[in-house]
């Protein structure tokens, strides 16, 4: 089963497989992507909403790639849903990528190339320069904000 982003809908994807989406999808798009979401439900796109635990599942993962911030309360639960249909996650976000290889979910890309590589983001104090594993609002060792930095 192939889980569909907004992107999908956007950008015209079209496969023979079965495909899922979650109602979440349907309000982020609007003009000719929600008419494809309609008419895709309307022909039996499946439409799955996650388990709690799942959707936990998957926000503990995102935390641990360094991914969380990045996601959307509708990016979480498509990640959420391909990971119990035991599906594809069709989607050119990065973020939503990186947290989907870290649980081992197969993913397609449609407009952008894919991730090469799993990242496991650190982050930056803007003001003393130090480096931390874990997202927090502020340094706690001089209070100024944190951004996320590429590892590699």
């Amino acid at each position: 089963m192939f889980v569909l982003d907004s992107s999908a809908f956007i950008n015209e994807y079209h496969t023979d497989r079965k495909i899922a989406s979650i109602p979440l999808v349907r309000e982020e798009l609007e003009g000719e992507a929600s008419y494809r979401f309609d008419a895709l439900e309307g022909s039996g796109m499946h439409l799955h909403i996650p388990e709690a635990e799942a959707v936990e599942r998957i926000e503990r993962a995102a935390e641990e790639t360094g991914d969380l911030a990045e996601l959307s309360r509708t990016d979480v639960r498509l990640v959420a849903a391909a990971f119990e249909l035991d599906g594809r996650l069709v989607t050119d976000d990065y973020a939503m990528q990186n947290v989907a290889q870290h649980l081992d979910v197969d993913v397609e890309v449609i407009a952008q190339d894919g991730i090469d590589e799993q990242r496991e983001w650190r982050f930056q104090c803007a003001g003393c320069g130090r480096e931390f594993d874990e997202n927090r609002d502020r340094c706690p060792v001089c209070g100024s904000s944190l951004s996320r930095k590429n590892p590699a």
